[in-house]
């Protein structure tokens, strides 16, 4: 038993050493490129809640890429204000054609 574990050691001790003479001066890993967003939001139309389900941010070495997620939050942020805008639009001209005695609850 005990030769199996000398002779296992030294084995492993010697394929260790060969993989880390015998690596020189290659590289371990070759660069990747950084993942790109790959289906951003529509430029054409409204963004709508099956866009946002669908969207999958690219991953980076510490968590998302702040520009994609700064651009899809100046995004929803452009689009929700607009939004906001024409509801407070309609709203306006709702309350502006009705009667006056609807207004106050009579």
């Amino acid at each position: 038993m005990f030769w199996f574990l000398l002779i296992t050691m030294v084995v492993v001790v010697a394929a260790v050493t060969l993989a880390v003479v015998g690596g020189g001066d290659s590289q371990v890993l070759p660069e990747a490129a950084p993942e790109q967003l790959v289906d951003p939001l529509p430029v054409t139309r409204p963004v709508g809640p099956g866009d946002i389900e669908a969207l999958r941010l690219p991953v980076a070495a510490r968590g998302y890429r702040m520009a994609d997620v700064d651009d899809v939050l100046d995004r929803l942020g452009a689009e929700l204000a607009e939004r906001d805008a024409r509801i407070a639009d309609l709203e306006a001209a709702l309350a502006g054609g009705r009667p006056r005695d609807e207004e106050e609850g009579a």
